[in-house]
């Protein structure tokens, strides 16, 4: 898909899933949903995309694929250059803390990935780059579900 459709459809899901407090758009394809709001390294501006993901108990997976392109997602770099974010999990909202699977944890959660959601293989076959993994930390337990993440505003 064209990078433009992929915004548009990112857009529209972020939107429903937001707007219906997680009640639309949870689940893709048979595979849980969650919305990611970063900070934009360059704008400083909230930037949220929708992300397949995984658990880990209180922390999430999620997999900086961008369909194989040659290059990582904005989200992917925006949390490179600031590793806190929000996470709207359905209706629940909180901070979190990002960082990169190290390559041995990063091939566990992989072949984890994969069997969720096979087409990330086909992803990884497309690029020449090695497709990261990232840990979403809770920052703290006991925030409200509608606890604003510090530093994001929500869109």
């Amino acid at each position: 898909m064209k990078r433009k459709t992929v915004q548009f459809w990112s857009r529209a899901h972020a939107v429903a899933y937001r707007v219906s407090g997680g009640r639309l758009g949870p689940r893709l394809a048979g595979i849980d949903v969650l919305l990611l709001t970063t900070t934009g390294n360059r704008t400083g501006r909230p930037r949220t995309v929708p992300l397949l993901h995984l658990r880990d108990g209180a922390d999430h997976i999620v997999v900086a694929s961008y369909g194989g392109r040659p290059h990582h997602p904005d989200w992917y770099t925006n949390l490179k250059a600031i590793p806190r974010a929000e996470l709207q999990v359905e209706g629940n909202r909180f901070a979190v803390t990002a960082s990169t699977l190290p390559p041995r944890e990063r091939h566990v959660w992989w072949r984890r990935a994969v069997a969720e959601w096979p087409d990330f293989a086909l992803y990884q076959r497309r690029t020449e780059r090695e497709i990261p993994l990232v840990r979403l930390s809770p920052l703290s337990t006991g925030m409200g579900s509608n606890a604003p993440a510090t530093g994001i505003i929500a869109p």
